[in-house]
């Protein structure tokens, strides 16, 4: 069978927003039974060679650091983990390093033609995302050395041994760190999001002194009477600032394909306001001196989920019915957990709050993907236009 030769065009449009050149690597791919244009990752490719120089150099340095601390304190070994250990000192440095290389990336990476997400962050956003991944990373290195602790119980190093175990530690975050900076987009800072507020949560509900706190409510957790009271609400403030610099992006990016739309600004305010009034739930906790403004902040809370999902049938352009139906099934379960609570009495307050939060939140985080998901049809908007107009 002899083979044919076919040429693509691709529109002005695309090629202006995407900074196509002539030198600009594609490659066709093969998904679902569709044929899809790829860009190439330059960013990746660096990533393997003059970019290791950097997690390297930093590892490099801070063990030599390291060793050269442990013989000016007179340190001939050093334990595992306790106050003055590796493992304190692998946390601290590796967060310190780990972050100000994620930062000098980020940066660096907006000049980065190809790369569209950090040209639509804007400069009030940066530092949650860099701090984001700094406390995903201290969560991270944390567990590490709390199950290498448990796995090596009493263990003791020579100063030379625990250098040596800081510079691998090091090359790996670092790496790690870097890796990110330059492959961050929408979707993995959805998946922050996600992490951040889960690990919160779950941290404050493990260091907990009130071993029968779920007795109360979910809010308990965030009150002068749980010691950690200061980590729940942190979580909650933190994770609206995260929401709020996802929005900001989704909807810079969605304004180069529905300029002047009204109901994505309706959509933007409601979503920007329901990040807001998570915060808020954080910065007034459920003590007695704001006892009130907790209770207020939380129902707004609730007036603007209900608000988001029966107005997204006329705010997201291009809805599709699937989503739709599961916006409504998602508006029915939630007033069905509300009868099971206050009616029937089945939930407790713990259980009712914490149902209704992760259909909410899971819900919120289905929409900002569909929002994402339109962004990336508006381009295979503008080739279906190019390619009818070539065919009349």
């Amino acid at each position: 069978m002899k083979s044919k030769d076919f040429q693509l065009k691709i529109p002005p449009e695309v090629s202006e927003q995407l900074k196509l050149t002539d030198k600009t690597p594609v490659k066709l791919v093969v998904k679902r039974d569709r044929l899809v244009v790829q860009l190439e990752e330059p960013r990746l490719q660096l990533f393997q060679n003059r970019v290791l120089i950097w997690p390297v150099a930093t590892a490099l340095l801070t063990s030599i650091g390291f060793y050269i601390f442990c013989l000016w304190q007179g340190l001939s070994s050093v334990p595992l983990v306790g106050d003055r250990s590796l493992a304190t000192a692998i946390i601290v440095l590796e967060v310190i390093m780990g972050t100000l290389l994620f930062a000098g990336f980020f940066i660096r990476d907006r000049n980065n033609p190809q790369n569209h997400f950090t040209k639509n962050i804007y400069w009030r956003n940066f530092p949650v995302i860099v701090l984001s991944f700094a406390l995903i990373l201290a969560l991270v290195l944390v567990g590490s050395m709390w199950l290498l602790g448990v796995l090596f119980k009493g263990a003791i190093f020579g100063t030379a041994t625990a250098s040596i175990i800081m510079f691998a530690f090091g090359l790996v975050t670092n790496s790690a760190m870097v890796y990110f900076a330059l492959i961050v987009d929408a979707g993995v800072l959805s998946t922050v999001l996600v992490l951040v507020i889960i690990s919160g949560v779950v941290i404050a509900m493990a260091v907990n002194n009130q071993k029968y706190w779920w007795q109360h409510n979910l809010s308990f957790l965030g009150t002068s009477n749980a010691s950690s009271g200061w980590q729940f609400n942190a979580t909650l403030i933190f994770s609206a600032l995260l929401m709020i610099a996802l929005i900001d992006y989704l909807f810079v990016s969605l304004h180069e394909f529905f300029p002047r739309s009204r109901r994505l600004l309706v959509l933007r305010i409601l979503l920007t306001l329901t990040a807001v009034d998570l915060g808020l739930v954080g910065v007034f906790p459920n003590n007695v001196n704001s006892h009130d403004l907790h209770d207020e902040v939380a129902i707004f809370l609730v007036y603007f989920i209900i608000a988001l999902i029966i107005g997204v049938r006329w705010l997201l352009p291009n809805i599709t019915k699937d989503f739709l139906y599961l916006s409504y099934g998602v508006g029915i379960a939630l007033v069905v957990a509300d009868l099971l609570f206050q009616v029937f009495g089945y939930f407790s307050l713990t259980a009712f709050e914490m149902v209704g939060f992760v259909i909410a939140f899971g819900w919120l985080l289905m929409l900002l993907d569909r929002i994402e998901a339109l962004i990336n049809s508006g381009t295979e908007g503008l080739i279906e236009l190019e390619s009818e107009s070539v065919k009349e």
